[in-house]
């Protein structure tokens, strides 16, 4: 195991403590009027039919994202010929700021890049376990890695001691990246890892047996020669949510996501280099490589970054009011919070375009949120294994309850068990068609499982394990996961029309359907009669949706299990339901 000295690292960014936008006047930088007016005009596009017929993407034998788009725009930014807008844009509940030009980010992500070449030794190929919070060097890490042609293994700050192990035993990684506070459950488990050989540190304080990144940092050179990684060379692994079963590790090359989220920067994010766009999703699931990485910067647009220990609905108000973020995308959890919240009370002085992504979006959370901000959300649908898939976009009419048609980068379609195409209307499994010719923005495989990477595939189709339905227009309806269809009286049941339903109950706060519907109660019925309010919540869904779709049996939880990235884990409500049993 490698160790290292500690040595003061001095940034070269710029440190602020308050916002011009809320009132300071403490910034010497000038910056252009943010003020905009709401708008639902696609910027790159005119309609859906245009953007279908234009996205034809060429996939070179080599690509290497930050040589091919980073360095473009760093070249850019030198000769004006992009907005006067930062690459990166970070603040914290503290009131500090830090922000990044692409010449600053390709600076520093060079130096960083040498220290995972030279200190800790690692070549092209070799693998680097990440656990980082929303910090800046989060960032600096993932360019770091496509630079040197090593592959980023990516992890969460939610795992125990146990899910490290797993995760560092059965990626191999050679190298882990962390910070304090996941130091102390990495150490017990490192010597039982026999590839790992080099710990880098994030802290201001050295630690033994680690190397310390801003020591090291400040030391190394910034010069460093990209690597000519080849389109459909190894680029990421992240494991899955989990969310249906044991996490797998899913992974990405150099094209299949480096350019194929070209798709969501371009279309669905709608962005440009004017843009500044925040994503609130947690470090170290796909989404935040989706949408805090690669497609925002395919843009040139500014990727702003709130770090916050945990969710506040206030904070996040707040900071859409002072800050001029024109795009802001964040999960259905996160929106049925906010407009809890009531953002009307709040001035958005920039926001113009509001998305979803990572689990199905309530209508009636849809329209409150229009309602109360004149704001539209767009959905979109995808996978860690995919990019997107499907989405609502700009020009589009919204339908409450769908998610929208299918993405340019797929042929997608509803199949039958068999993988046949069935008729519109008819409910079916959610596939992407990979034959002839498989598309280059899906995933290599799940490492190291090849009959789980099988099972995937069904005749010329991928299918996503989403049930779902298209209708005659080709919008898609979600369903709900396959293992999570119930079958009741001979009818086939989807959990999501179920949940739409309660949530549409003031009783209701949050709920999960997976063989039985799990509620959490708004305040002011918790301590209500519990018998008498699961008849009335049946008699409920039953005037709202068929009535053989009501639950039949219904348990008050205070709260339901979730990954980091807020999509509920029905798996353990079902296993928690089949152990009652």
């Amino acid at each position: 195991m490698r160790t290292f000295k500690m040595r003061r690292f001095s940034c070269r960014s710029v440190l602020l403590t308050k916002s011009r936008f809320c009132g300071s006047s403490e910034r010497t930088a000038q910056w252009p009027p943010f003020l905009r007016h709401t708008t639902t005009a696609p910027k790159n596009f005119t309609d859906y039919d245009s953007l279908k017929r234009t996205y034809r993407p060429q996939v070179p034998s080599q690509f290497n994202f930050v040589r091919d788009v980073l360095d473009v725009w760093e070249r850019k930014e030198k000769t004006n010929v992009k907005s006067p807008l930062p690459a990166f844009w970070w603040v914290n509940d503290d009131g500090k700021e830090i922000r990044w030009s692409f010449e600053e980010l390709g600076f520093h992500s060079r130096k960083l890049a040498n220290v995972i070449s030279e200190e800790c030794g690692l070549v092209r190929g070799d693998r680097v376990f990440l656990i980082l919070p929303r910090v800046p060097e989060w960032w600096l890490v993932n360019i770091a890695c496509i630079r040197t042609g090593t592959v980023l293994v990516h992890g969460t700050s939610q795992l125990t001691t146990t899910d490290v192990l797993h995760r560092l035993l059965v990626s191999g990684a050679k190298c882990v990246i962390t910070d304090e506070s996941m130091a102390p459950l990495l150490e017990p488990v490192a010597p039982q890892c026999p590839a790992l050989t080099s710990k880098l540190l994030l802290s201001k304080r050295a630690r033994p047996g680690w190397g310390n990144i801003e020591t090291l940092m400040r030391a190394a050179p910034a010069d460093h020669v990209c690597v000519d990684s080849r389109s459909d060379e190894p680029m990421t692994i992240f494991f899955t949510s989990g969310t249906t079963g044991s996490p797998k590790m899913t992974l990405h090359s150099h094209c299949s996501y480096g350019l194929g989220l070209t798709v969501n920067g371009r279309y669905w994010l709608d962005l440009t280099d004017d843009d500044v766009f925040w994503n609130t999703s947690d470090t170290g699931w796909a989404k935040s490589a989706w949408s805090s990485v690669f497609a925002p910067w395919t843009q040139g647009a500014c990727v702003f970054v709130h770090h916050m220990p945990r969710f506040n609905t206030h904070a996040v108000l707040k900071t859409l009011s002072c800050y001029p973020i024109s795009t802001f995308c964040t999960a259905p959890t996160a929106y049925r919070m906010l407009v809890q919240e009531d953002p009307s009370r709040f001035h958005f002085q920039a926001l113009e375009h509001c998305l979803s992504a990572g689990e199905p979006l309530n209508p009636e959370v849809m329209s409150k949120w229009t309602e109360l901000t004149g704001l539209h959300i767009y959905e979109g649908y995808g996978q860690t294994e995919t990019v997107l898939i499907a989405g609502t976009f700009k020009g589009m009419e919204i339908k409450p309850g769908s998610f929208g048609k299918a993405s340019p980068a797929y042929d997608l379609q509803v199949v039958d068990e068999d993988g046949h195409i069935v008729p519109q209307g008819t409910e079916g499994n959610l596939a992407i068609r990979v034959k002839p010719y498989k598309p280059f923005s899906l995933f290599a495989e799940y490492i190291g499982e090849p009959e789980k990477t099988a099972e995937c595939y069904r005749g010329d189709f991928y299918l996503t394990g989403d049930r779902g339905m298209m209708d005659q227009d080709g919008y898609l309806w979600f369903i709900g996961r396959a293992d999570d269809v119930i079958l009741s009286a001979g009818y086939r049941i989807g959990p999501f029309e179920v949940e739409n339903a309660l949530i549409e109950h003031e009783a209701v706060a949050e709920s999960a359907v997976v063989v039985k519907a799990f509620v959490v109660l708004t305040p002011d019925f918790r301590f209500r009669d519990q018998s008498e309010l699961i008849r009335e919540l049946q008699t409920h869904v039953k005037k709202v949706t068929a009535p053989y779709k009501y639950p039949r049996k219904i348990e008050f939880v205070d709260l339901l299990p979730k990954t980091v990235s807020g999509k509920i884990r029905r798996a353990e409500l079902r296993k928690k339901e089949w152990e009652q049993l």
